[in-house]
């Protein structure tokens, strides 16, 4: 009994942490997830830098000239002055050749260089750095992971660091009465360590840094090891604490909870602590941001008492860390999801509630002939997203699109009619399972000012992330279709329903995971019926940010607990829609 009862504290203590537990091995991995093998350029997981874009889920190169444009100079290893930051290194990424080395204007007494010194092999040994005419080798004080990988990554170690803490020592005989040292402060993904702060420091007792590079061996060096996507192994101990051990963060990237070191985003990814409240967005789910107030005044102290210190040192190299928040700042955004009407959320929505003016501004109905069959959701520019079984392309003449619409009876002021000038159906969809049910509607621009003329309209957002929400989120639908005993709703209503995992056991071998989404309430009360068809469903994220989940596909049984509705998963088709939209249309993030 005594053991029942310790067993039980034990498993109370572990509930009671909210929902950042820290949690015992073995239990944080998900095996599902780890099967994809993301990793920082993963950017259903990550954001892609700023001179990076999203393509098909991984960060590629962006062009120099996509950059934004930015006032200032930047220096790179091969002499050559570019005009900005982001600007240099979408040059480096594609040719690797091309790498930081300072601020400013090139000069001919310019050079970075790093190598490694009294190791049995090149791939290990202290860290010597070559800063125009001057040498240092790196302090041990403040030397992690983070640092250890960037400079294994500049001598070409693709893997990063092993995190074996081997101690290199400076020869007797050396000959060189060193008195300063550089201490290092990284982020963790930088390719040089010039872009990382360097401080001059005294040297302590001729105490510094060292480093083992990853060869990729085969063999784990470790008793209980984790093998990285690099190919990279690193101790099981060192996943999901928050810290990037893996060099490509493939250790953080597929996590059920974090160790007491990491912060936990909803997306399944662990990041440092310190990330938490520093005003940039680091979860792609923006939980990292949010409760702020009260929150990261340590992190914030620690950082001003390290300037105070760093006062007395003399800082060699300009925070590239700051430029790159900076260059995130002015990448073009669009406005979307953001509407100014705010619903009261309630515990419990019986069939719906009549919606009010301006409160879902992208819901739209498709008339075709005298009636409305169909509902769609407006994404920006000319174009509505819809479900492909609700429309014909060869009949696209016939669709008219009512934006505002309210009640479609006793039809309300503000609405507007748009006429369609092209219907996109997916070419892959299936009218018999309903797989890749989605269409995309282009309205006809106004002769005069040729551009779509809406009012009291706003876009929602398209989701480029399947992770930005999960199981379990409550969100929202909405429509003018029928309710469970088949009668016309002439107005239109909402309801809050949550999110569904494993929909497969209500809908055996015809629920397809990748392309569709269940969605319901535990008694059925609230479901998305026959006429609500194309219809959204519109997730919030702690931003207050409306994304469009779901759009109104098939269900069984409206309006009963064990038939959940299906939706068709539209961040499986973010790439789809932005071929044909244009990405500036539709893009918010990774753009």
């Amino acid at each position: 009994m005594e053991l029942v009862l310790y067993l039980l504290l034990l498993l109370c203590a572990g509930l009671s942490s909210g929902n950042n537990p820290q949690q015992t091995q073995g239990t944080l991995l998900d095996e599902k997830c780890l099967r994809e093998k993301y990793t920082h350029q993963s950017c259903e997981k990550v954001f892609c830098q700023p001179w990076e874009k999203c393509i098909d889920g991984s960060c590629i190169c962006k062009l120099p000239y996509q950059c934004p444009k930015l006032v200032g100079s930047v220096c790179s290893t091969t002499g050559r002055t570019y005009n900005n930051y982001c600007q240099l290194k979408s040059h480096e990424c594609i040719n690797l050749k091309t790498k930081f080395l300072n601020n400013g204007t090139c000069h001919g007494q310019d050079q970075f260089d790093l190598s490694l010194k009294f190791g049995n092999t090149e791939a290990e040994g202290l860290v010597e750095v070559k800063m125009g005419n001057v040498t240092f080798f790196m302090c041990k004080n403040n030397w992690g992971i983070n640092e250890e990988n960037v400079a294994c990554f500049y001598r070409g170690f693709k893997g990063g660091a092993l995190d074996l803490k081997k101690t290199f020592q400076l020869p007797a005989d050396v000959g060189v009465n060193i008195t300063d040292c550089l201490e290092a402060n990284c982020r963790g993904l930088e390719t040089t360590l010039a872009e990382c702060v360097l401080t001059k420091r005294k040297a302590n007792g001729k105490k510094f840094a060292g480093v083992a590079c990853s060869t990729r061996d085969t063999e784990s060096p470790y008793s209980s090891s984790f093998q990285c996507v690099n190919g990279k192994y690193i101790p099981e101990n060192k996943t999901c604490d928050g810290n990037n051990d893996c060099g490509d963060q493939s250790d953080e990237l597929c996590c059920k909870g974090c160790q007491s070191t990491g912060f936990f985003c909803k997306s399944g990814v662990c990041i440092p602590k310190k990330y938490q409240c520093n005003g940039e967005r680091d979860c792609i789910t923006g939980d990292d941001e949010i409760n702020c107030e009260g929150l990261g005044l340590s992190e914030r102290h620690e950082d001003l008492r390290t300037s105070q210190d760093q006062e007395q040192d003399e800082v060699l190299t300009a925070n590239m860390d700051e430029q790159r928040k900076l260059l995130k700042s002015l990448l073009p955004t669009i406005s979307c999801g953001v509407r100014n009407y705010t619903h009261v959320r309630r515990k419990r929505i019986v069939g719906g509630t009549i919606a009010n003016k301006g409160q879902f501004p992208w819901q739209v109905a498709i008339k075709d002939g005298e009636k409305i069959h169909c509902g769609g959701i407006y994404i920006g520019g000319c174009w509505v997203l819809t479900a492909a079984h609700c429309v014909r392309k060869n009949v696209a003449h016939r669709y008219q699109i009512w934006t505002g619409l309210l009640d479609w009876i006793k039809v309300n002021t503000g609405v507007r009619i748009q006429r369609v000038k092209q219907v996109i159906i997916h070419e892959d969809y299936n009218g018999v399972t309903y797989q890749n049910d989605i269409a995309l509607m282009e309205m006809q621009k106004s002769s005069s000012t040729k551009k779509c003329e809406l009012t009291n309209t706003i876009p929602a957002c398209i989701p480029w992330s399947k992770y930005l929400f999960g199981p379990g989120d409550k969100c929202v639908i909405s429509g003018l279709g029928r309710d469970e005993e088949n009668k016309n709703i002439y107005k239109l209503k909402w309801g809050q329903v949550k999110l569904i995992g494993n929909c497969s056991k209500y809908y055996s071998n015809r629920f397809f995971e990748n392309e569709m989404e269940c969605a319901g309430t535990d008694d059925g009360s609230t479901d998305a019926c026959k006429g609500d068809s194309g219809g959204p469903l519109v997730c919030m994220d702690t931003n207050n940010v409306s994304y469009i989940w779901g759009v109104v596909s098939w269900g069984e049984n409206c309006g009963k607990p064990e038939f959940p509705g299906v939706y068709t998963k539209v961040a499986n088709y973010f790439e789809w829609i932005s071929h044909h939209v244009g990405r500036n249309i539709i893009s918010q993030y990774n753009v």
